[in-house]
């Protein structure tokens, strides 16, 4: 197949180049060390069209496709590998979930907002005791006049400290067929956003706690049974999480690769010494093959969705090529690299999050044995056999 870009897609990612050329690419490095959600940035974007682009225009979007949004994170974060997380945040995640199930009423209410840069959407669907098992999740919607009262917690959500929206699993009922998700507005009586956290990267989430928090019924999204139709679209939020990674693992390649035809020791380039020579081959070859991965994925047609086998390959490629190229490149650039004052430290500790977030590589492996057994593999552990009564 060929991924070669077409005319409009070469157009596309020129334009796109050269706004973050001209207006991301001076503040890269103090942005990435900035915590917070860059507004500012998110303003500019959507400005250029690059908030909602694979969303309806009926609905304030771009009417764009999936290679649309992975080359704008392509090329944005050639630039500004921070802003990256802005393309990712206006048209990945729990954007892209409230755009395709929320009503004309909660679009019209929230969704203006959002693509204008102003505000940001945060998903909370991890628990204390429900990570990669998300059907464990214990936070509940329970009916309460016109409306439900929650109660419980969620942590690891990205963008909390920010947000003004958030999108919440909830169990409305026993069983996988009783979860459901609910939206929640910053301020809401009993909602209660805890102290910010870091992450490794920088990158700050807050944990939230639901005490007889009361919500009408019409901010409910998916109710019971929900969660099957929500969780099938995961699959393509997981292309945001894959190209970011590529992107900033090319990144750091691309600054490791000018330290090397500059940098000289021994009376010699560094791009002479045959074992650095080695690590960029292997680097170069791993982000070629992720990035042909990443455009299969994307490259579905008008009105279909990628695969989950083809997302969760994706992903795992795009995850390990990208995280290996930016720990490479930090070993290569040596103390420039570990440095603050270079982006390559902080791809590193990016990509590394990413190996983690969106499905774990060891959860996409299981994925990938499940199409490739043609079969379910259930990592539950088996039930123990009911004890027969004594005779």
């Amino acid at each position: 197949m060929d991924f070669a870009y077409t005319e409009e897609l070469t157009l596309f990612a020129d334009t796109v180049r050269r706004f973050a050329g001209d207006a991301l690419a001076p503040g890269a490095l103090e942005r990435a060390h900035r915590p917070g959600f860059p507004f500012d940035v998110a303003r500019q974007m959507a400005a250029q069209g690059l908030l909602g682009i694979t969303f309806p225009v009926e609905d304030g979007g771009q009417g764009g496709t999936l290679m649309d949004a992975v080359i704008a994170i392509e090329q944005v974060a050639a630039a500004c590998p921070r802003s990256a997380d802005v393309v990712q945040a206006g048209n990945f995640g729990p954007i892209r979930t409230f755009v395709e199930y929320a009503t004309p009423a909660q679009k019209e209410r929230f969704l203006p907002d959002l693509l204008a840069g102003r505000t940001v959407i945060c998903l909370g669907m991890s628990e204390p005791n429900a990570g990669s098992a998300a059907t464990d999740l214990q936070t509940t919607a329970r009916p309460d006049g016109d409306g439900y009262l929650l109660n419980g917690s969620k942590i690891f959500s990205t963008h909390g400290p920010d947000a003004a929206l958030f999108l919440i699993y909830v169990r409305f009922g026993p069983g996988v067929g009783g979860i459901g998700s609910v939206l929640v507005e910053r301020g809401t009586p009993g909602f209660t956003i805890g102290k910010p956290s870091a992450y490794m990267s920088g990158e700050e989430w807050a944990p939230f706690y639901f005490e007889d928090c009361r919500i009408p019924a019409e901010n409910v999204l998916l109710g019971p049974g929900g969660f099957k139709r929500q969780i099938a679209g995961f699959n393509v939020e997981r292309l945001g999480n894959a190209s970011r990674a590529l992107a900033l693992g090319r990144y750091a390649f691309d600054r490791a690769r000018e330290h090397a035809m500059t940098r000289s020791q021994f009376g010699r380039p560094l791009c002479e010494f045959q074992g650095l020579q080695w690590k960029f081959a292997e680097c170069a070859t791993k982000l070629a093959a992720a990035q042909l991965l990443l455009y299969r994925a994307a490259s579905v047609r008008e009105g279909e969705l990628p695969t989950a086998a083809d997302t969760a390959m994706a992903k795992l490629a795009c995850n390990t090529a990208g995280f290996e190229a930016a720990n490479e490149a930090v070993q290569i650039m040596g103390g420039t690299g570990y440095s603050t004052e270079a982006l390559a430290e902080y791809c590193m500790r990016r990509t590394r999050g990413w190996m983690i977030a969106g499905g774990s590589i060891e959860m996409l492996k299981n994925r990938i044995a499940e199409d490739v057994f043609g079969r379910r593999f259930d990592q539950r552990a088996p039930k123990a056999e009911p004890r027969r009564a004594a005779e």
